[in-house]
């Protein structure tokens, strides 16, 4: 074996930087991101993968992540033996991190020309004129009101009985129905919803950690086929919103929030207020929590007595689901996470799923403020 970095790999390795350095100085450009990626090229090569992985009835994004996976692991382990067997370890070591780097570099460039640039948009703060802040007791509260009343609602509307599973052709079904309503008040809302799949990952979910997921490099939106059958109608709309190139969970649990509120299926209006309780239920209660333990305690019963019984039921139901699997490796998988969103200038983290409050509350101050 020649254990030498030839000039081959070495102008490889520099082309690759440069390409990497190109793509970030891009990133930061408003102008390239605006008016190139997101105005011209994401939604045509979005397209052009939503339509191409559709024609495969299995996950073909899950099927690649594998494949990379054993790809590297076996490399990995090839690389071991070989170390352990070689005199000139140093030099091996040097040739791995060699490779690691283009490795390492040929994946940003990817990542970032499939996907990545989407999250330097401009995106529904541009589209709508929103501008999120932060918020006091007073806002949440009464959007917690809020969305107990719609749940509510819905749930009695429903009716007593069981909340079904929905199978995905339904879910497609009333999700593009939904978009194609939204869309007459906001047209950035147009899709054709396609190439939707239940995750090849499911066995190993709760370990993960995920009830849905986005795969940038085919286009796939992905659900899991084990959850509570009232989660997925939300979760489809939300990963549609990330199909349609809202990069942030936030934004694309927000662009779903206005595509189920114009929905005149209850069972999805249901599964969008549940959604959206939980993750105002952890603001509000985070909010009083930091001041006043009394005042805590009493918007928690508050919350309690204004509920309705069944929502009351189905919120049990749902919490007994995760917690009869929880484990010690979904704390690692979410850190990882944690981590991946920082990265990508979600400065909260795996936080920023709760983020959607201050969008809805800013998007509820705009419209009071024109009526």
């Amino acid at each position: 074996m020649q254990l030498i970095v030839d000039e081959k790999k070495i102008k490889k390795t520099f082309l690759l930087l440069l390409g990497g350095i190109l793509a970030y100085l891009a990133g930061q450009s408003s102008w390239f991101v605006e008016n190139w990626y997101v105005a011209k090229f994401y939604p045509l090569w979005s397209n052009f993968l939503k339509k191409g992985s559709s024609f495969f009835p299995f996950s073909l994004g899950d099927l690649l992540y594998t494949c990379i996976i054993i790809y590297l692991l076996v490399r990995f382990l090839k690389w071991v033996r070989l170390f352990l067997l070689s005199h000139q370890r140093l030099t091996l070591f040097w040739l791995a991190m060699h490779r690691l780097v283009q490795l390492g570099l040929t994946g940003y460039i990817l990542f970032q020309v499939f996907w990545g640039f989407n999250y330097k948009k401009g995106g529904i703060a541009l589209q709508l004129g929103l501008n999120p802040t932060a918020y006091n007791q007073s806002e949440i509260t009464t959007l917690t009101n809020q969305l107990i009343d719609s749940a509510n609602y819905y749930r009695k509307k429903i009716g007593p009985g069981y909340l079904p599973i929905f199978t995905k052709a339904a879910l497609i079904k009333d999700a593009q129905i939904a978009y194609n309503q939204a869309s007459k008040q906001f047209p950035f809302l147009t899709t054709t919803i396609q190439s939707v799949k239940f995750s090849m990952f499911e066995p190993i979910a709760d370990y993960i950690g995920f009830s849905g997921y986005y795969n940038p490099f085919t286009g796939e939106a992905h659900l899991r086929n084990d959850l509570p059958g009232i989660l997925n109608p939300f979760i489809i709309c939300h990963e549609i919103g990330h199909q349609l190139g809202y990069a942030s969970e936030s934004e694309a649990s927000f662009v779903g929030f206005l595509a189920a509120k114009s929905s005149s299926n209850p069972y999805l209006q249901y599964s969008m207020y549940l959604d959206l309780l939980n993750y105002s239920f952890n603001e509000q209660y985070l909010l009083y929590a930091k001041e006043n333990y009394v005042a805590f305690e009493q918007v928690v019963k508050n919350n309690r007595n204004r509920m309705d019984s069944l929502v009351k039921k189905d919120r049990k139901t749902i919490r007994n689901f995760f917690y009869k699997r929880r484990n010690n490796i979904s704390p690692i998988s979410n850190n990882l996470y944690d981590q991946f969103l920082k990265m990508n200038q979600q400065v909260a983290g795996i936080d920023s799923y709760n983020e959607v409050i201050a969008w809805l509350i800013s998007y509820q101050n705009k419209r009071h403020a024109y009526n």
